[in-house]
């Protein structure tokens, strides 16, 4: 690891990037995500890399698709009317099983919205963002070292899978200042043989493509590509378990609603209010083994989200609904707060909702 040193939490993610090896950025500015975009600008020419201010988030990630379809990793960033734009090429990046990486620093929305952080983007992320059926990895840090080596981390997965990625951040995690520890310069890509790189008459000629006319040929690629998210669930999922030893009540959150909550719990547990949390990392694949085994020993769930109700979905289903799950939400760009989140472990502690 290189010296720690205080960096922006956009920063961090443009920096990780260009040391695991990503020489390709193509993007549009939208608050809160622009310092990416502008890190780029800066840094990319000097080492020979390509920064391309693009004319619309459209172009953006249709550029993206052309150079990953070279063998080469490249990414983009944008905040969440931004993402929407883009879903129909993150569609075709992974009909085409091209890797890629999409940052997206959440904003209140729907529509324009707001300026202010936001984890309203969950659905949009976790479903496949976009038409047809797909995922793309989605990686939730919730400190600006997580946005280091997230980056990096889902950079590299997408590789391996060839899929796109996503790094879902809200917008308090792109402007957070904090110290990191950057990593090493690496490049563990390795050889694309399914690229179009021009063949000199060596081997037979790739296509890159994601139309399939016929429908069994499409099925079977279906099938295929769900056979690989199924040993992607099985080896590839994160989380991290803060004081579920002896928990009676679990909090579910992630991102700055995860940091939020710590704070809760700490004052809770001065009330003797046994709580604890499971964050989960990866958003897709959703951590659901360690959920379920949490439904066998505390009497209730609640998740801290920054929307209104969406990661509660997949808890509740995780769990099979054996036990009452719980919201505590804030929208619009409102972030809550440790005192709102205690109120809610109170009730739940005298058994109320």
């Amino acid at each position: 690891m290189k010296e720690t040193v205080l960096m922006k939490g956009n920063e961090a993610i443009a920096e990780a990037a260009i040391l695991a090896g990503c020489r390709h950025y193509f993007g549009y500015p939208i608050t809160p995500q622009t310092e990416v975009a502008a890190y780029m600008a800066k840094k990319m020419p000097k080492i020979g890399g390509t920064f391309l201010q693009a004319e619309s988030e459209i172009a953006a990630i249709n550029m993206v698709y052309g150079v990953a379809s070279t063998g080469k990793p490249a990414m983009t960033s944008s905040s969440s009317p931004g993402i929407s734009l883009k879903c129909e090429g993150i569609s075709y990046l992974a009909g085409a099983d091209l890797p890629a990486l999409i940052v997206n620093v959440q904003r209140g929305g729907p529509g324009l919205g707001g300026i202010q952080p936001s984890q309203s983007d969950y659905f949009l992320a976790t479903r496949g963002p976009g038409h047809g059926d797909f995922h793309v990895l989605v990686f939730a840090p919730a400190s600006v070292q997580e946005m280091a080596d997230l980056t990096g981390r889902a950079l590299h997965l997408a590789w391996k899978y060839r899929m796109p990625a996503m790094l879902l951040a809200d917008g308090t995690m792109g402007q957070m200042m904090e110290p990191v520890q950057l990593p090493e310069e690496s490049n563990a890509f390795g050889d694309a043989p399914w690229a179009v790189t021009g063949t000199e008459m060596q081997r037979t000629h790739n296509i890159i493509n994601s139309l399939e006319l016929a429908p069994e040929k499409l099925e079977k690629k279906n099938f295929d590509r769900f056979a690989r998210y199924a040993k992607i669930e099985a080896e590839e999922t994160l989380w991290e378990e803060y004081q579920m030893e002896d928990a009676e009540i679990c909090i579910v959150a992630c991102g700055i609603t995860a940091r939020v909550s710590r704070n809760a719990i700490a004052d809770a547990r001065k009330e003797g209010i046994k709580v604890g949390m499971i964050r989960p990392i990866t958003l897709w694949p959703f951590p659901k083994e360690p959920l379920r085994k949490a439904a066998g020993q505390v009497g209730s769930f609640l998740c801290v989200e920054m929307n209104m109700g969406q990661m509660i979905q997949d808890v509740e289903l995780a769990i099979r609904c054996q036990k009452p799950v719980e919201l505590c939400a804030r929208a619009g760009g409102m972030i809550p707060t440790p005192d709102q989140v205690l109120e809610h472990i109170r009730t739940l502690a005298k058994g109320g909702k």
